[in-house]
């Protein structure tokens, strides 16, 4: 959609005086800006008073901006609804589960089912697409800002109706949503659509199946609040792309019922680089945003130049280090990267939020930095048209997580990141490319799939997994996973019920461990590994075993399971591996999947490929304090310095090379 790697920021220049604007554009033209985020925050500005709109200082600065080569995200302002408007009708404002109102002063204070908030936003979007559709600085719409971010639900009266509504339109009548939420249990039955409440704040454990209807209804709340906006903008200016910025693993919305209505996947990234680690969670999150796009060019709409201002401690971005971060999007599929902000603010809750422009101006190490990247991205419009592509998935579901992690477990510590993160942390470590995917979704080109703590699924995921395997896949399979189906319900005749003709095997009996417990495997090739967490107790039908427990009562019986189903072969993880236990799970599987990896990178160094039908890219970025030496498989020339290589390149520290090859 855009004929050169996007590079640019938020840009706020209400915050400014306008001789400060001329400035902006110059420095704008030297960083090697293209493209700024226009207006997230300046409905205030923009409408001082009902009805009573000012766009000209908006004509002027996106003429400027257009003047020195740079188009605009225009974004929809209505984040922050402007304090005429809960002056208007207070019922703007959001009340908590506890039944808390949210004041005024910050952002994000508005009810998604308000509809005083939805008629005015509807105008004003309404308004500056009309005033802008013909403008040839418009290139993408920016709808509203991080949905579902500080504010996730709304318990307000307004809402409970909203709730009902959608009730009766998912299930039609009392007797089936009395079925699905399995209301028997604690005299919960419904006799009337006006009892239904939202799942305030309750004496105990609240019932499991009305809570994951209510964050189902949510997501779809703010999304309606999206399609609203979308709507205009579509029949205003049809040819012009939209997105929303997404925030990662973000737990509120289901993103792939999100991504599947945009034209781009954008995402707002803030890694904490203080962690040893960080560019492991890093690459997840880009991973997942490309996933989201099913593999399209994504766009790193927000990361920090350098600090943050938000968390306990911030810790700056070293030299180096906000390049590395931008280059590890761009080589997992991102067509751009940006920053929050342009300027860094003199003012307000963010002034001490890193920028590309520093508060102490050009004569700054983060400026160099900007300016160097700025320059380097536009050596790379070859890539444009490239992708990555993976031949590993980690299944990956949000009504899954959000029933997963609710109360009534038997463990209620347990999560489902740090299993996702375990895996992809191996994987990573390996030099193995991963997608994440939707149960439902196609699988028939990844030759191993890994579903961690798969414990909601719906007839149709357990199909498509099942025909998975059958038809060849390599499948590995967690514990805690097939337990429910889609309304939250056990599946009965033992556990996993819907994959035990897959797996060869049953489970018996759960083993939750206590905090302090632990636990060791020995697998049949004479290796030790410890678990912890829990164990599942297995009965093998006509599967392998290929590690058993230690110890305790179900000592010498199986712990991990291989079973050869249809054309493929399905392994079963029933306890949590440490680190070592499950790179050796791992590095059998993958061999056995015949994935094949990147070239052997040294530690500290990230190794990633993106290609198009006639030409590679691989991405070497060097994180580590030292210059390193990676052996390469193939010669090319080196994008960023214009050098030709052949059979090695030495890295500098925080170095990054991307070496162009033809396909052999």
């Amino acid at each position: 959609m855009f004929p050169h790697f996007i590079y640019g920021g938020d840009y706020n220049p209400d915050q400014w005086p306008e001789a400060t604007w001329e400035e902006d554009v110059r420095l704008m033209q030297e960083a090697g800006v293209n493209l700024v985020s226009l207006g997230i925050f300046s409905w205030s500005k923009l409408e001082p008073q009902p009805g009573v709109y000012d766009f000209e200082w908006l004509d002027r600065i996106i003429d400027l901006l257009y003047a020195h080569g740079v188009s605009i995200d225009l974004a929809t302002p209505t984040a922050s609804p402007p304090p005429w408007l809960v002056r208007l009708d207070p019922d703007v404002l959001p009340i908590t589960a506890d039944g808390v109102k949210l004041g005024l002063g910050s952002r994000r204070h508005y009810c998604p089912h308000n509809a005083t908030y939805r008629e005015h936003a509807a105008r004003l979007v309404t308004q500056l697409a009309q005033r802008y559709c013909h403008h040839p600085a418009l290139a993408l719409w920016h709808i509203d800002n991080e949905y579902a971010c500080h504010v996730s639900e709304c318990f307000c009266e307004t809402s409970a109706s909203a709730f009902r509504q959608w009730l009766q339109a998912r299930y039609g009548t009392l007797e089936a949503l009395n079925a699905t939420w399995g209301t028997a249990f604690w005299s919960q039955q419904y006799g009337d659509w006006l009892e239904i409440q939202p799942p305030r704040r309750a004496p105990a454990f609240l019932n499991p199946s009305q809570v994951l209807d209510w964050q189902r209804f949510c997501s779809d709340s703010w999304l309606a609040c999206f399609e609203d906006q979308k709507e205009i903008l579509r029949e205003i200016t049809p040819n012009v792309p939209l997105t929303t910025n997404f925030m990662s693993f973000h737990k509120p919305l289901d993103y792939w019922t999100w991504a599947a209505r945009e034209d781009i996947v954008s995402n707002d990234a803030y890694p904490d680089t203080s962690d040893p680690e960080w560019t492991i969670g890093s690459a997840m999150a880009c991973d997942l945003i490309r996933s989201l796009g099913k593999g399209r060019p994504w766009l790193l709409m927000e990361q920090a130049a350098t600090h943050v201002n938000w968390r306990t401690r911030n810790a700056t971005k070293r030299p180096g280090v906000m390049r590395l971060g931008s280059y590890q999007a761009i080589a997992r599929g991102a067509n751009g990267v940006m920053f929050f902000q342009w300027r860094a603010s003199q003012f307000g809750a963010e002034k001490f939020h890193s920028a590309m422009l520093p508060h102490a101006g050009t004569e700054t190490r983060v400026w160099r930095e900007v300016k160097t990247l700025g320059a380097e991205l536009k050596r790379l419009d070859g890539l444009l048209a490239s992708e990555v592509h993976a031949k590993v998935a980690i299944l990956f579901d949000w009504e899954n997580w959000w029933a997963l992690e609710q109360n009534g477990k038997l463990l209620n510590d347990l999560r489902l990141l740090p299993l996702i993160k375990s895996y992809y942390t191996a994987l990573y470590k390996q030099g193995v490319t991963t997608d994440f995917v939707h149960p439902e979704a196609d699988l028939s080109h990844y030759r191993l799939v890994i579903a961690p703590h798969l414990y909601l699924l719906n007839d149709r995921a357990v199909h498509n997994i099942m025909q998975y395997v059958s038809n060849g896949g390599v499948l590995i399979m967690s514990f805690f996973s097939g337990i429910v189906d889609e309304r939250d319900h056990v599946r009965l005749g033992g556990y996993p019920a819907p994959f035990q003709e897959m797996l060869g095997m049953h489970v018996e009996e759960f083993a939750p461990y206590s905090e302090s417990q632990t636990n060791e495997i020995h697998t049949a090739d004479g290796r030790r590994f410890s678990c912890s967490q829990w164990s599942d107790i297995i009965r093998l039908h006509d599967a392998e075993s290929i590690a058993d427990y230690l110890h305790d009562y179900y000592a010498n019986t199986p712990a991990v399971t291989r079973h050869r189903f249809g054309q493929g072969v399905s392994f079963y993880v029933g306890t949590l591996l440490d680190e070592t236990g499950l790179s050796w799970l791992l590095d059998r599987v993958v061999t056995e999947a015949k994935v094949r990896m990147s070239p052997a990178a040294p530690i500290g160094v990230e190794l990633i490929r993106r290609s198009d039908d006639t030409q590679t890219w691989l991405f070497a970025l060097n994180y580590s304090t030292q210059p390193v030496e990676i052996a390469l498989d193939r010669s090319g020339r080196d994008l960023v310095t214009g050098a030709m290589v052949d059979k090695s390149i030495v890295l500098s520290p925080t170095g990054v090379a991307i070496i162009q090859s033809a396909l052999s």
